[in-house]
């Protein structure tokens, strides 16, 4: 069957850029000495995720209990909330979790919410490993690294019966704001937070071994991985030129990208990767077409907010790319889809299109992952051949 044949519109996933994806990560994962945890939030898939199993990731990240469950299910066993996880209804099904043998771990930020999950263990009588959320300079969640009482208030977690402390995790979403002025290039850009990120994580593990929370080496009967203080970092960006370091016996010990197997025109636009890497297009159809006083036109393509994201894309004018040619992945000149309704995509074309109502299009989205979440399935495709389609499995409707 021919991908065209599928009705409008629909996720395309490229089989050969994905799997060229998953392997240059993993080769990455490797030669830095850190293990691959990939998130899964990009592609809630069951059989993407086992693809990323099968290439050497140690275990999963996910974003909602519901995910966790779903790839718990079909017999993955180390799942990380990287979120600040809160309330009884989310610990208890964690805890569920556990009992049927699934390590689970997610993270805290505030000695609130600590002792909050502390509570809820210890009346359960049993123990959470947690991971500290670290802010290494994007200003969301987290303890930031360089905070004078940032120590102490580590410490007091700690001490709380009920929760392990194994680690700390970061995530380095200033990666995506691109160079600091003109002076930058995007290649400097994605160096420097790169090396941030890393180096202001080590920075905390050797603040925190200070007051007794991390560890260098390997200690026995610890929830940790193989007894090692966890340093987990990681965005797509940030991982695009990331070297591991060692700072006073710490070392970054895991990885978490999770947009790289799929890519998008945000990561495009950062520099990361060309399209020709893109993974993940949106095909479309002409829908209608209408030329406007100025002499451009205006076209109407049945993808909008509902599968296109309204997301913005660094270094982008529009709510994703119209390829001229899906095979070389060259852009469409002239064409910008300038507005999205909820089941409508607004193009306008200066001067005239070569396409009709009737065409189709296939669309580099600027936000893979907000795309995939719309969805009920996506579409694996081999040049023009569909090969197999795969259900989003984990679905956000999930808490």
């Amino acid at each position: 069957m021919l991908y065209a044949d599928l009705p409008s519109p629909a996720v395309l996933i490229d089989r050969s850029r994905l799997l060229a994806n998953l392997d240059e990560m993993a080769s990455n994962a490797m030669n830095e000495g850190v293990a691959l945890r990939p998130h899964t939030k990009t592609h809630k898939s069951v059989e993407l995720a086992r693809l990323q199993r099968d290439r050497g990731a140690s275990g999963l990240t996910v974003a909602k209990v519901g995910e966790a469950e779903v790839f718990a299910a079909h017999g993955f066993t180390d799942i990380r909330m990287a979120y600040v996880t809160r309330g009884e209804e989310k610990w208890a099904r964690m805890r569920k979790l556990a009992a049927d043998g699934v390590t689970v771990s997610f993270c805290v930020d505030t000695l609130e919410g600590a002792r909050a999950a502390s509570d809820s263990y210890v009346a359960a009588g049993t123990t959470a490993p947690v991971l500290l959320e670290i802010d290494c300079g994007y200003g969301r969640c987290g303890l930031r690294w360089d905070h004078p009482d940032m120590p102490e208030t580590a410490a007091a977690m700690a001490a709380l019966p009920g929760l392990e402390i194994i680690g700390i995790l970061t995530h380095a979403g200033h990666a995506y704001n691109g160079p600091s002025g003109p002076d930058e290039t995007k290649e400097a850009a994605l160096r420097r937070v790169s090396a941030e990120e890393r180096d202001r994580m080590l920075e905390a593990a050797a603040r925190l071994e200070a007051v007794g929370v991390a560890w260098t080496g390997v200690r026995e009967n610890t929830a940790a991985a193989g007894g090692r203080f966890e340093i987990s970092v990681g965005s797509t960006p940030s991982l695009r030129y990331f070297e591991n370091a060692e700072r006073g016996g710490f070392r970054i010990t895991e990885i978490r990208p999770g947009n790289y197997v799929y890519l998008d025109a945000t990561q495009v636009g950062l520099g990361v990767q060309a399209y020709d890497r893109c993974a993940l297009t949106v095909f479309a159809t002409v829908i209608s077409k209408h030329r406007n006083e100025d002499g451009s036109e205006r076209l109407f393509l049945d993808a909008g907010k509902k599968v296109l994201t309204s997301d913005g894309a660094f270094g982008h004018e529009g709510y994703g790319v119209i390829l001229y040619n899906h095979k070389t992945m060259e852009p469409l000149p002239h064409h910008r889809i300038n507005g999205l309704s909820e089941e409508h995509g607004w193009v306008h074309v200066r001067g005239g299109s070569t396409l009709a109502v009737g065409d189709t299009v296939r669309v580099v989205p600027n936000h893979a992952c907000v795309v995939v979440n719309t969805q009920r399935a996506v579409h694996v495709v081999d040049g023009d051949d569909l090969v197999e389609t795969w259900v989003v499995d984990a679905q956000s409707l999930v808490t």
